[in-house]
């Protein structure tokens, strides 16, 4: 056997300690050396006899069977305690919500614990030394990646939450990657930008729309800062106007259902009262004064129940006005699959808004419903302006395809219109409504497909077919992928008492390069459209051995 001098590449002038990669190679190749005396394999290995004997003596007293210590004493069974340590702590402590108690729990009852340091302290820097090496991971692909992206017109989603630290969060709508989660002191427009020109520095990204709530710091952002369209979300919108219409008409309802009721009960009473008097003195007069009550109590019944009937009747009329703000809200119409310009989408929700007016008029709501109305209706400018901003995107973008009139009618009205579709099936709340908007989309696709462009190279078809996608993409009515995001990490903030810069950093490397779609792909390989680097064999790479426990 030859000499193997492990020391010679550790040992300096200070004290030499064995790895653990080091010792298991030796006993490996120990238990292959059948025959050979301890102290000459100590001798041509270069290893003291004394330390070799420890090191038999540790195997032999863990409380393993006899197979099971050989395999984690071996490199294969330490690269295999080296996994299952990392894969615990990226996927079940950085990327979940289990404490590095649960971890060490874990290993105990495994009886890994007896191969595997389990203190909180060993665990703890572990983690340490795992979110490090994430950090760095994200910073280098994101550098190698930004380098070689294709050059994009995006849009992004902001808002800010409370930790209760102000925390900065933009995300990429169609990808989910998120360039930008950050603490800062302040939320005005002058922090948004300079947050936002970090997260972008080095991509090839320009920012034509950003979607948000009316915030004016958000807003200053997006028109000085970026000099983007801005979108406003159209939940925001649909909450005020609940604010507005949900709990006072709710409550005229309950007091006439209350009414009603109430004289339900004094019509029972009152005929209650006539029948005894015609049962006992049939010829007495007070009968007639009886039955003029009973009269009069049917009335009043009558009239409470309309008054119900007219009170629900307008609660439903503003549930739908609310709900048919999203339903209109689309450059398309929503069963035909026709492209609608800014002026008929203005036509439909102003009528929406009309609607909403006229209810809350004859339900005589308060002044501060009133404006809360009021407040809501003025957002529709803005969103008109979306209308007119997509479809002036969607015009500069056939211009460079140079179509002739009736491949650039069936792109539009077909093409275009099936992808919107698609996209937006996915984004609907009600399954029922997402079955018609795909069952729609894919009827204005196979149209397109069967008509005029089906004469077209397969080439031309599929650039039609990925500019069609972009282009759909365009339009954004919501923030939701950012409303998410801060619901998340208000969870995250919730179980920890306390989210750290640095782990926060860890968090969206995370979701940005780790976390998987259902079709597999990470958000940064959709936003760079190309796939990142594997983060675990990152981890893998450069993290440590699992440290023995303690003797």
């Amino acid at each position: 056997m030859d000499t193997v001098d492990f020391r010679s590449k550790t040992q300096g002038t200070e004290q030499f300690r064995w790895e653990r990669g080091q010792t298991v190679v030796i006993l490996a190749a120990y238990r292959e050396a059948a025959g050979t005396s301890q102290r000459e394999f100590a001798q041509q290995m270069g290893v003291p006899r004394s330390t070799l004997q420890h090191w038999l003596d540790r195997k032999a007293s863990l409380d393993l069977e006899p197979e099971v210590a050989d395999f984690f004493e071996s490199p294969v069974g330490l690269a295999f305690l080296r996994r299952l340590t990392m894969a615990l702590h990226l996927v079940f402590e950085e990327n979940g919500s289990c404490g590095l108690r649960h971890i060490s729990h874990f290993l105990e009852l495994t009886g890994l614990d007896c191969v595997v340091a389990s203190s909180y302290g060993s665990q703890q820097k572990l983690s340490s030394a795992m979110e490090t090496e994430i950090i760095a991971f994200g910073e280098q692909e994101r550098l190698r990646l930004g380098a070689q992206m294709p050059r994009k017109d995006v849009a992004l989603c902001e808002d800010e939450t409370f930790h209760p630290r102000p925390c900065l969060v933009a995300i990429e709508p169609v990808s989910g990657y998120i360039p930008v989660e950050t603490y800062c002191d302040g939320r005005d427009a002058a922090t948004w930008n300079q947050v936002v020109q970090e997260g972008l520095e080095g991509l090839s990204v320009n920012v034509i729309q950003c979607v948000s709530d009316e915030a004016r710091g958000l807003l200053a952002h997006a028109r000085d800062g970026l000099g983007a369209h801005h979108s406003p979300d159209l939940f925001h919108v649909q909450q005020e106007l609940s604010h507005a219409t949900v709990c006072p008409l709710a409550s005229q309802r309950r007091r006439a259902e209350e009414a009603l009721e109430s004289a339900h009960l004094d019509r029972e009473r009152a005929q209650a009262d006539r029948d005894a008097c015609q049962s006992q003195c049939p010829q007495s007069e007070v009968g007639e004064s009886l039955e003029r009550q009973v009269a009069d109590t049917q009335q009043c019944e009558a009239a409470a129940e309309a008054r119900l009937v007219t009170c629900q009747q307008r609660e439903q009329r503003a549930k739908e006005a609310r709900r048919g703000l999203g339903h209109d809200y689309h450059p398309f119409d929503t069963v035909t699959g026709q492209p609608c310009d800014a002026e008929e989408i203005a036509r439909r929700l102003n009528a929406r808004f009309d609607e909403i007016e006229s209810v809350a008029g004859e339900a005589d709501l308060s002044e501060r419903c009133q404006k809360k109305i009021a407040k809501a209706r003025r957002v529709l400018v803005a969103m008109l302006a979306t209308i007119a901003f997509f479809w002036r995107s969607v015009q500069a973008r056939l211009q460079t395809l140079s179509l002739s009139p009736e491949l650039e009618e069936a792109f539009v009205g077909s093409l275009l219109s099936g992808h919107y579709f698609l996209l937006a099936s996915a984004k609907a709340s009600k399954a029922e409504r997402r079955h018609e908007l795909r069952a729609l989309g894919e009827r204005l696709l196979n149209q397109a497909r069967d008509g005029p462009l089906s004469e077209l190279p397969d080439e031309q078809q599929s650039r039609l077919e990925q500019i069609a996608e972009q282009c759909a993409a365009l339009f954004q009515r919501s923030s939701s992928s950012v409303e998410g995001r801060n619901g998340r990490l208000a969870l995250w903030h919730h179980s920890l008492h306390r989210l750290s810069e640095k782990r926060l950093r860890v968090l969206t490397v995370l979701h940005n390069f780790f976390i998987r779609r259902s079709d597999g792909t990470t958000a940064a390989e959709r936003f760079f459209e190309t796939a990142p680097g594997d983060l675990f064999t990152w981890l893998l790479d450069r993290l440590p051995d699992p440290a023995r426990p303690a003797t």
